[in-house]
């Protein structure tokens, strides 16, 4: 078990944020059906190992997909592999077996592939992935569309997405829309989904990831509470939903200079608000340490599907809250959040990335030490957060096999 340990201090000095995790699962599927080129950008977290061994998997003619804890793997391969013909079992590690996969499991023998499965990994299909019409609900999860999106183009006729229900998040889709076009695939968006035609080809090229605004959004906060920070490596441009992130903190009163490819952040007072995070749910545990520190309350809508993440990050959020002294509570679709003065505690990490990098971040300004079990669960996204955070001034100490 990894524990760390963080005692009060203030972030100061710049950063250059890790390629983004999104933008790279899309470019790496992208290149192997394209057969050939180059990704700048990936980094050895566990998310990329899983895309990474999911495709070698596929190119070696293996039968089963250790998708390790990545969703995003999960509902982005499931597709890929239908599409292509595979008869493959889907595995995975922690949570990631119980995740839903419901939409696949009815729309992908509607179109010619057969499904077992008993109610948790493992997932095996057979058969060839037919065109048509997928009609889809949007409210559960963008990666469906995702997956859907990078897979019809490989099949020999067109084929449409019927969004069944509005699409949440949709940067994620149009990300993957944007990448795809950068490798000459299109699909078009249409009044209620996507018009996809089909024997298209990915070309081969060399692609260049962007910087992650899901990672951003730790350190953007972690200025505003306790110095002043400066974040590289951003495309100001960006399709990543989760740059809004810079909006969100400008509006609880964070003093945020934007420049071409970075951002600077003072320590500045903020003051509670309503947040809407239906787009940009990765954000919620950063924000809630914003908001925990905010004058008044503040109310987090939309994060209904917080709860099937790597852990359910509404309760897991809100239990670490209040073991610092904030005064906070669940709702259906997110939190309240009464900002106050916080204490240094014993947290959970809850084997959970975000829930670690976010009470990181929380305990800079809190009364007194705290520490985090599942130190290293940041793995899975950003293996060198520890490094950054202590490099701009934070005190962070890693024990693991406590």
């Amino acid at each position: 078990m990894s524990v760390v340990k963080l005692k009060p201090s203030a972030l100061s000095g710049s950063v250059t944020l890790p390629p983004s995790k999104s933008a790279a699962h899309r470019a790496l599927i992208c290149k192997f059906l394209a057969g050939g080129g180059s990704v700048d950008g990936i980094i050895p977290s566990d998310d990329m190992k899983a895309t990474g061994n999911a495709l070698n998997a596929l190119r070696n003619g293996y039968d089963v997909i250790d998708c390790i804890e990545s969703g995003s793997t999960l509902r982005f391969m499931i597709p890929v592999a239908a599409a292509l013909g595979k008869n493959v079992s889907f595995v995975g590690s922690g949570k990631l077996p119980q995740r839903p996969i419901d939409e696949y499991l009815r729309l992908l023998p509607e179109h010619g592939v057969k499904c077992e499965y008993s109610g948790a990994l493992p997932l095996k299909i057979r058969g060839q992935l037919k065109a048509g019409k997928y009609e889809v609900a949007g409210h559960i999860s963008s990666q469906y569309i995702t997956g859907l999106l990078l897979a019809l183009p490989l099949l020999s006729g067109d084929s449409e997405i019927i969004l069944t229900s509005p699409l949440q998040s949709k940067p994620y889709a149009d990300m993957t829309l944007k990448v795809m076009s950068d490798y000459g695939v299109i699909a078009e968006e249409t009044e209620n989904g996507y018009f996809i035609k089909g024997n298209q080809l990915y070309k081969k090229r060399d692609y260049k990831v962007e910087g992650d605004w899901s990672q951003a959004a730790f350190f953007l906060v972690g200025g505003a509470l306790s110095g002043d920070v400066t974040l590289k490596g951003l495309d100001m441009n960006s399709t990543q939903g989760d740059k809004e992130i810079v909006n969100i903190l400008k509006a609880l009163g964070a003093d945020i200079e934007v420049k071409r490819s970075s951002l600077r952040v003072k320590r500045s007072v903020l003051k509670g608000a309503q947040i809407n995070v239906s787009d940009i749910p990765d954000t919620v545990p950063a924000l809630a340490v914003a908001a925990m520190y905010a004058k008044g309350k503040t109310v987090i809508t939309g994060a209904e599907r917080l709860r099937i993440k790597e852990s359910d990050r509404l309760e897991s959020v809100v239990t670490n809250l209040r073991k610092m002294g904030i005064n906070a509570k669940e709702t259906p679709d997110g939190m309240l959040i009464e900002g106050g003065r916080a204490k240094g505690a014993s947290l959970c990490g809850f084997n959970d990335h975000r829930i670690v990098m976010a009470f990181s971040i929380a305990a800079l300004c809190a009364d007194g030490e705290s520490e985090i079990s599942d130190a290293m669960s940041i793995n899975k996204s950003y293996p060198d957060f520890f490094e950054d955070y202590n490099l701009l001034g934070g005190a962070a100490d890693v024990i693991s096999d406590r």
